[in-house]
């Protein structure tokens, strides 16, 4: 069998690399919503050829508590070929992008099982936010500059205000007796770089405002693009940066301590389930998967923001970002009441770095590539809200150690900003082809 074989590979590729096996926090937050696939159905199967196929389709369909989600994805394509209202379309499509979200994690810790540590924390650093990428291009395509910026502005405020401060206050609430420390030097470094993102971000918004204001003489729309550009080459190089210092010279500060016991935690999953090329298979259906149901989500936003009475900014800050990363997130949370607070960081600061260091200067440049004249000028409040959440995340971090409060101050600043977005009655596009 498949699994078989597999395991055996993994033996041999842990005596080939010691060091290969460590897990990021990432992987082991979505490991949380993972469990243990029963093989004795399997093993009843009379038509012997068959088992390996059922055991694989088993582990993939079934290898997650989210599997109850899967029907929602049929369900979004029937709507879509049979006409259904478009408000179906969109909700089925959301429900369906969260099992796919938390199975191309698994299929990628599971190549990361066969290629070792680095390639693995490449494939991190470019699948961890698949959902939010796919997103954005198939809206770059369409030509909804708006919802590219606020679908990846939300994701960042969703990882630092609700998913942190959630985490900070259950695992607050149900560790009331006990310290909560967690090591400062990784949170240290992603604000650090979440800052020099907001610089980048702010610096059209100050040009535009410098110009309006008679302080300088310029052609704003042009000297914005070409100040975009070039912020989104410095802001990728950083994030470079970021990668060799977290993959190679300091990669035991973003290597979280194993977990002791406990289903779902770090030795529970030390043997690789599947075999590469059926990780590798399942991973490009499900991300092909993850695209169709993109563009279904990017196509029917504008009619059920009509249909719900809300604008198309508050749904792309708001609603999107929470349903592309629910699994991710709830996995953070799940450790956070585990008192494992160093892999909630990790998921939490990891995936709001990755979003705005890399998935949002990569759209700038491909939407140049593309001829669409987008820029890195996400608006006053827009710019002023990230800046606010990066600022009271720096502070809440600051020193070591953590409790429920804190949690309530950073969900209370997420209430108040998601409030600013849901009055804001802004034009729902303006749309740049």
């Amino acid at each position: 069998m498949e699994a078989a074989a597999a395991m055996e590979a993994g033996r041999k590729l842990a005596a080939r690399h010691p060091h290969g096996r460590s897990r990021t926090a990432h992987n082991m937050s979505s490991s949380s919503l993972r469990k243990k696939s029963d093989a004795a159905l399997v093993r009843k199967v009379p038509v012997a050829p068959l088992r390996p196929v059922l055991a694989n389709l088993q582990e993939v369909f079934l290898g997650t508590k989210l599997a109850v989600l899967f029907p929602a994805v049929p369900l979004a394509i029937a709507a879509q070929c049979f006409r259904f209202d478009q408000v179906w379309v969109f909700a089925l499509s959301l429900l369906g992008l969260i099992p796919l979200a938390e199975r191309v994690s698994f299929l990628t810790e599971q190549i990361a099982l066969y290629t070792g540590p680095t390639v693995g924390g490449l494939l991190n650093a470019t699948c961890g936010n698949a959902t939010e990428l796919i997103i954005a291009m198939f809206a770059l395509v369409k030509g909804k500059i708006e919802v590219v910026k606020c679908s990846l502005l939300g994701s960042v405020l969703s990882n630092l205000l609700l998913v942190l401060g959630t985490s900070l206050f259950c695992g607050g609430v149900v560790n009331l007796g006990a310290d909560q420390p967690y090591d400062r030097k990784q949170s240290d470094v992603s604000t650090g770089l979440l800052f020099l993102g907001v610089l980048c971000q702010s610096a059209p918004l100050l040009l535009r405002y410098a110009v309006a204001a008679g302080e300088h003489s310029v052609a704003t729309a042009a000297a914005s693009l070409d100040l975009s550009r070039a912020c989104s080459f410095v802001m990728l190089a950083s994030y470079v940066a970021y990668l060799f210092f977290q993959l190679k010279t300091h990669r035991q500060l973003f290597e979280p301590q194993e977990v002791d016991g406990g289903e779902g935690d770090a030795g529970d999953e030390e043997e690789p389930a599947l075999g590469f090329a059926s990780a590798l298979f399942w991973l490009v259906l499900m991300t092909v998967v993850i695209s169709v149901l993109s563009e279904y989500v990017v196509g029917t936003i504008e009619p059920t923001s009509q249909s719900w009475g809300l604008s198309v900014s508050f749904i792309s800050i708001i609603l999107l970002p929470i349903v592309g990363n629910a699994a991710e997130h709830a996995g953070a949370i799940i450790f956070a009441l585990k008192n494992k607070l160093d892999i909630t960081l990790g998921v939490a600061l990891g995936s709001a770095t990755q979003i705005s260091m890399f998935v949002v200067p990569l759209s700038v440049l491909v939407a140049w590539i593309m001829g669409i004249q987008m820029d890195l000028d996400f608006k006053l409040l827009e710019t002023g809200s990230l800046f606010i959440a990066v600022l009271v995340t720096a502070f809440t971090l600051q020193d070591g150690t953590s409790h429920y409060l804190k949690g309530v101050l950073l969900l209370l600043c997420y209430i108040v900003i998601g409030a600013c977005f849901y009055v804001a009655r802004q034009p729902a596009d303006q749309d740049v082809s």
